[in-house]
């Protein structure tokens, strides 16, 4: 199982990771067929646009410095197990944590229920749930392969 580890020693709170990630889902829009190259395409991502969102954030801890938050794809995830309608469900094999937009009710259970605060609405349309699918399809999490820090690291985990 492949989990991204977070060192929030290293974060510098750039947000690159951010970035990254808001190319994946621009990239998503648009349909790319290969590797983001993000240091090329993020100059061509709309900040201003309510399309564009990223899947992890960065917050201030109580001492103002900054700690990088993506889902965790929990071994016991709270965001399945409270989804009455099947949207969320965990790959026993991968261990990612994923969502079906075509199944979800929009009830926000996932949401109130996600013990980091990671799971969000879409911003367009209140119905849709903005979740990390670790860049299902790439060898490497966007987040993770920009981050100049070393704050964000993948790791696999055996069973």
């Amino acid at each position: 199982m492949r989990r991204i580890i977070i060192n929030k020693d290293l974060c510098t709170g750039c947000k690159s990771c951010v970035i990254a990630c808001m190319t994946r889902s621009c990239g998503e829009k648009h349909k790319f067929d290969s590797f983001i190259d993000v240091n090329k395409d993020k100059y061509f991502i709309d900040l201003q646009s309510i399309d564009t969102e990223s899947r992890n954030h960065i917050e201030l801890d109580g001492s103002g410095h900054p700690v990088p938050l993506t889902c965790r794809h929990c071994d016991e995830p709270e965001c399945v197990l409270t989804c009455m309608s099947g949207a969320m469900s965990k790959d026993p094999e991968t261990g990612i944590v994923s969502y079906d937009k075509e199944k979800c009710g929009s009830c926000y259970m996932c949401v109130m229920s996600c013990p980091y605060g990671i799971l969000k609405p879409d911003d367009r349309t209140k119905q849709e749930i903005v979740k990390c699918d670790l860049c299902q399809g790439e060898e490497i999490p966007l987040c993770v392969y920009n981050c100049p820090s070393g704050a964000l690291e993948l790791q696999e985990e055996e069973d």
